[in-house]
């Protein structure tokens, strides 16, 4: 059993994975993640575990785990089951390793781009020959919302809405509008770019806002929010 922990900007995930699936799965507060990951360890029997953080982890919850089962913590000197071609590759986010991992297990020998629409929305190309080049990054949906409250002096702060139309007809319906019309169409945008050179595209969806974005977008895509546990797993499997 694997036990897979990945600390983002906002929340922690941990999972456990029998072979390539997951059998645990939950999301939790940085403040209690070291205690709930020794819980799980000794409930499943884990005896390897990985971790990749973007977040503010402290040593002591690190060496915690560490002292209950072997532990990678994943960075840019990792071994990984693709080409980094990534010009900066100490700066590469671990999360965006884990995306790439997934991709060429998951469509291997196939031209990927992974979207991943969190706090901010990544995207990251990896050719088929497990190739990896680099991506870009953008401002995610929640972050949209608050930048527009934090450098105007009268626009509100608004939260995520299903209610949202190309025209709004108040401030608060404009700024969902912008926020949420502009996300969609650079999301399809960046795609349509892609596949105008890959016409092999396959195209993933992750991350926090994926049930929200799926069905909204024109292109064909594959929805997973757990794909980057499944890579964080690949890379462990990768490294025993």
């Amino acid at each position: 059993m694997n036990l897979i922990i990945d600390v983002g900007n906002t929340r922690i995930k941990l999972a456990v994975f029998k072979n390539s699936k997951i059998i645990h799965n939950e999301s939790i507060t940085l403040d209690i993640f070291e205690i709930r990951a020794v819980e799980l360890i000794k409930k499943y029997g884990c005896n390897k575990a990985i971790i990749s953080s973007v977040g503010t982890v402290k040593k002591s919850q690190i060496a915690k785990i560490s002292s209950k089962i072997s532990l990678i913590e994943l960075d840019s000197n990792t071994k990984v089951p693709f080409k980094n071609k990534y010009a900066t590759p100490k700066t590469l986010g671990v999360d965006r390793l884990a995306l790439i991992a997934a991709a060429v297990s998951k469509f291997s020998k196939k031209n990927v781009l992974i979207i991943d629409a969190g706090t901010c929305i990544t995207y990251d190309f990896v050719n088929s020959e497990n190739c990896y080049f680099g991506g870009a990054i953008s401002p995610g949906i929640n972050m949209r919302y608050k930048s527009l409250n934090a450098f105007t002096e009268s626009l509100p702060i608004l939260e995520l809405s299903n209610d949202h139309y190309l025209t709004g007809n108040s401030t608060e319906s404009c700024i969902h509008s912008g926020v949420i019309n502009g996300v969609i169409n650079e999301i399809d945008s960046i795609i349509y770019q892609y596949r105008e050179k890959n016409c092999d595209l396959t195209v993933v969806l992750t991350g926090g806002d994926t049930n929200f974005l799926a069905n909204r977008l024109k292109n064909s895509i594959f929805a997973n929010p757990n794909f980057l546990l499944e890579g964080l797993n690949t890379i462990l499997t990768h490294n025993l």
